[in-house]
């Protein structure tokens, strides 16, 4: 690929008012996003977005903006089209900082299929097209008003739920069980603890819904529990999948020899963007451990990039990319992924294919540099 200079970068504070959306963590108004525009001496620009959700990565939209300021600056007059050495001086200038990171390098690989004349799964690798089925996620509620809302999202054409746990393992067990009632046995259920329950409580959930089929567990205790997983993942008649546990393709190597998970859950957000996330990926795919592609609370911007990954990577088997159905009360998005029902389609034009509008992006707190 040919050398395309990075001139400069427009950042924006790209926040997303939101109806409150609750996980074992915490409640969420709006999405605290960051988005960017790198512009190149070749007349093309690449777009990166990225979610911060402080209580899993420790990023802020505020951290995230200062970071981007840095990450800019270190770039200007080099060249886009080395990603791997651009993701490297951003490491080598500060640990973790995973979010942000995503963003840019999210921009530089829109960057590189927009020179190719590729869209971003066919520049990654994708031969074929397969079918994105996204679930929907049900935030923590009482029993009573969650299978509830499950009933509406079957109506609505949903045919795989996700439920958020982990607020108490008892009443966790209630929650799934009504669900299970509620939709019949021909939908798909997975849960999503977020790190909620200690050990006990896991094991008294976990064994407690092993009736209710449901598909996995993502991240049912703290990552500072991992020695507890891998006798959890022998108890345990549910998969577990990691996900907190499981930043990048170090964390993926140490929980896969330990026995400690199923299935993995990638996130650009975790992982940093598509580079990390592909070695994640050869990793677990090595040892026949099943990935789903997740996020935080995106726009359709990173969104697309989402499924255009998990298009070129067929060890991706699961998908979990509803953020901007859950509540996203304004879609500044041009362009972009397509929701078809539950199926999403990406744009078949080079790049990414989806851009910020410009009207909204005139409304942010913004710099230049």
């Amino acid at each position: 690929m040919s050398h395309m200079t990075i001139l400069h970068t427009d950042i924006y504070k790209f926040s997303i008012p939101m109806h409150p959306f609750t996980i074992a963590t915490g409640t969420m108004h709006y999405a605290q996003n960051i988005f960017i525009r790198m512009h190149t001496d070749a007349g093309i620009y690449g777009v990166g977005e990225c979610s911060a959700f402080p209580m899993i990565v420790g990023e802020t939209q505020a951290t995230c903006f200062e970071m981007a300021k840095d990450f800019a600056a270190l770039w200007k007059n080099k060249d886009a089209a080395a990603i791997e050495e651009r993701l490297q001086e951003l490491h080598s200038f500060t640990a973790f900082n995973a979010t942000v990171k995503s963003a840019f390098d999210m921009a530089l690989y829109d960057l590189a299929a927009k020179a190719a004349g590729k869209p971003l799964y066919q520049f990654l690798g994708a031969t074929g097209k397969k079918e994105l089925e996204t679930d929907l996620t049900i935030g923590i509620d009482t029993p009573e008003q969650m299978a509830a809302k499950a009933i509406d999202f079957v109506k609505r054409g949903v045919r795989i739920i996700k439920i958020k746990l982990g607020k108490n393992a008892k009443e966790d067990v209630e929650r799934v069980r009504k669900i299970r009632a509620a939709v019949g046995p021909a939908i798909g259920l997975r849960i999503d603890a977020n790190q909620g329950w200690n050990y006990e409580e896991a094991l008294f959930a976990l064994t407690n819904m092993g009736a209710f089929n449901v598909q996995f567990c993502e991240q049912p205790m703290r990552y500072w529990d991992d020695d507890k997983l891998p006798a959890l993942v022998k108890q345990s008649p549910i998969k577990l999948m990691a996900d907190e546990s499981m930043f990048d393709h170090h964390d993926a190597k140490r929980i896969i020899a330990a026995n400690a998970c199923d299935y993995v859950n990638i996130k650009f957000a975790k992982s940093g963007g598509i580079w990390e996330a592909q070695k994640i990926h050869a990793v677990c795919k090595e040892h026949n451990i099943p990935c789903m592609m997740g996020g935080m609370l995106e726009s359709r911007v990173a969104l697309t990039a989402f499924a255009h990954f998990a298009l070129a990577h067929d060890n991706v088997v699961f998908y979990d990319m509803d953020t901007c159905m859950l509540g996203h009360k304004t879609d500044p998005v041009t362009g972009g992924v397509q929701y078809k029902g539950f199926l999403l389609e990406v744009p078949e034009i080079p790049g990414i294919g989806a851009d910020a509008d410009e009207a909204f992006l005139q409304t942010l707190e913004q710099v230049t540099v």
